[in-house]
């Protein structure tokens, strides 16, 4: 169901897809490839390696402990906060940012607006 769901995202979007690897870890995991690969030391929920453009193929990792730390500062179910970490990731591979204030309000917008178009939970 999620492989429907992300792929309806990507066809909205009118964007190809080859692959998408989503590798669910913790925190230690992720915190390694952040420093390693992008020279950031502090945890993060995703960090998104996009390897192609078009077709979309890319390496996703999340941290399920950022994710459960995260469902229960937002009082909202795990898997909802995991569903929007993946659409998140998967926006981000679209093309969409989250850097300044505005594009945050539009990435934001566009995960409410997919993940409202989810058929299960």
């Amino acid at each position: 169901l999620i492989v429907s769901w992300i792929e309806h995202t990507l066809s909205n979007e009118e964007r190809q897809c080859s692959y998408i690897d989503f590798v669910i870890c913790d925190d230690a995991y992720l915190l390694n490839i952040n420093k390693e690969y992008l020279q950031h030391d502090y945890y993060t929920d995703i960090i998104t390696f996009p390897l192609n453009d078009d077709p979309i193929e890319s390496n996703v990792f999340i941290s399920i402990d950022r994710v459960r730390e995260n469902a229960e500062l937002y009082k909202v179910k795990l898997e909802d906060e995991l569903h929007r970490v993946i659409i998140h990731g998967v926006l981000h591979l679209i093309g969409y940012d989250d850097k300044s204030e505005d594009d945050k309000i539009k990435m934001r917008a566009k995960e409410d607006e997919y993940l409202s178009q989810r058929n299960f939970s």
